[in-house]
């Protein structure tokens, strides 16, 4: 008798989620429902219902009022759900007595968000940062975890007292994980920092894409680059950072960064989890913002993105970089929006720039590309420098320490060098060769 293979392929899980809302201006839109029903997509789960729900008294037990909850475990036993995400912050007790009440598993938005975490992380500093804030998470909800906490270990000896509670125990446990990933994640940010020095070294200017997440920046990044990185229309397609080669046609070769995609209410354990990550973009020369401009909560999206690029140079105690706007999706835009979108650039303050684009069709890059090389040029001065024969070691030390722009021959084989500065490179070169300075160097038009 011979035995049926053995299907090692687990089903999808099934969800069932409610957004719970409490007043009139908080009930979420078209764009959260689309939101919260791409994260399910991310984790791999069939959709069985999706609902925003008014909770007009939450209870501290549940979140959920008797009616709603009742509602609710109907659905679950109807849908045959495997899962119930609760798109809000949950308690640990409160999630406890859901999972009994409904016996399936329940997660929040934070949770939800590092289950796609989990999945999306390749790299190795991806995968640390994803169990630091796990294990942040779980720190938070061991009454959810354990059914044991309520027991005491014995002290040592006969001063040892009533001695630790497991509670107290799991916690250490966890808070000596937490440092040992702290200390790993630390050893990445030092690599990073090395690279970063080695950049600068070579002159190459570092521009990062940031955006709220599904806002195209992928997409961008790979029509902008050449490169092959995930771009699918779902959130959080992107969560490691890729650095890939971006040739200027001006200013030469710079190196463009893409970042996690930002969410809303995204809780501050993940924002420090990611630090590591998010740091290249706090250290760029420029951050290019991708918009959505095709969402009806842009807006919102763009103050959520903002809200963590200043949490984030506030831990780090440094300033954002200058910023430009890329207007993305303008291919999904009817034309009297369009229009509409060219008058609000002519009417915004001097100084703030946006590019509308499509990523899909590369409509608007030649704009973007001539904004990027006019951010990354601004507050440069251009010089022009003599060199003779002797001046081999000046020479290669201008090749290596400053951006080089032109170089000729006189008919006497005298060099002539068109050199781009900044004012702290002007400085080193004044420092390094004053005699230099004063006599082959002078401004070029």
């Amino acid at each position: 008798m011979t035995q049926k293979p053995i299907d090692l392929e687990q089903p999808p899980e099934t969800a069932g989620i409610i957004i719970p809302w409490t007043q009139v201006a908080d009930r979420p839109g078209n764009e959260r429902l689309e939101e919260t029903s791409g994260l399910v997509e991310a984790l791999g789960c069939e959709l069985a219902f999706l609902r925003a729900e008014q909770v007009r008294k939450p209870t501290p037990g549940y979140l959920l009022s008797g009616g709603l909850l009742d509602r609710l475990a109907e659905d679950v036993k109807g849908f045959d759900c495997s899962m119930v995400i609760i798109d809000a912050s949950l308690s640990p007790i409160q999630q406890r007595n859901l999972e009994n009440r409904l016996g399936v598993k329940v997660i929040d938005r934070t949770g939800l968000i590092l289950e796609i975490f989990g999945l999306r992380a390749r790299t190795k500093e991806g995968r640390l940062q994803v169990e630091l804030a796990r294990l942040l998470y779980e720190r938070s909800r061991l009454v959810r975890t354990w059914t044991h906490l309520e027991r005491q270990r014995g002290g040592r000896g006969f001063l040892g007292g009533p001695g630790e509670t497991q509670l107290e125990a799991d916690k250490r446990m966890i808070d000596r994980a937490v440092g040992r990933l702290r200390s790993d994640l630390e050893d990445v940010k030092r690599t990073r920092r090395v690279q970063r020095e080695g950049r600068k070294r070579r002159d190459s200017r570092v521009v990062a894409l940031v955006g709220y997440t599904n806002a195209g920046k992928s997409t961008l990044f790979n029509r902008l680059t050449g490169a092959n990185v995930m771009a699918k229309d779902m959130p959080f397609a992107t969560l490691d950072t890729t650095i890939r080669k971006l040739d200027l046609p001006v200013i030469g070769e710079a190196s463009l960064v893409d970042t996690v995609g930002f969410i809303s209410d995204l809780p501050t354990h993940l924002v420090d989890s990611f630090r590591a990550t998010l740091e290249e973009a706090l250290e760029a020369d420029l951050l290019i913002h991708v918009r959505d401009r095709s969402s009806e909560a842009d807006e919102e999206q763009k103050r959520d993105v903002l809200h963590v690029l200043n949490q984030l140079a506030e831990l780090e105690n440094v300033d954002l970089p200058p910023m430009i706007e890329a207007w993305n999706k303008i291919d999904l835009l009817p034309e009297f929006v369009r229009e509409g979108l060219i008058a609000e650039l002519t009417e915004r303050r001097e100084g703030h720039i946006a590019v509308p684009v499509s990523a899909i069709t590369g409509e608007g890059f030649p704009d973007l590309i001539e904004a990027i090389e006019h951010m990354l040029d601004e507050g440069r001065a251009r010089v022009r420098v003599k060199l003779t024969n002797k001046d081999g070691a000046f020479r290669a030390w201008l090749y290596e320490n400053t951006q080089v722009e032109e170089e000729t021959y006189s008919e006497t084989g005298e060099a002539r060098l068109i050199l781009s500065l900044t004012r702290d490179e002007f400085g080193r070169l004044a420092a390094r060769f004053p005699a230099e300075l004063s006599a082959q160097i002078e401004k070029a038009d």
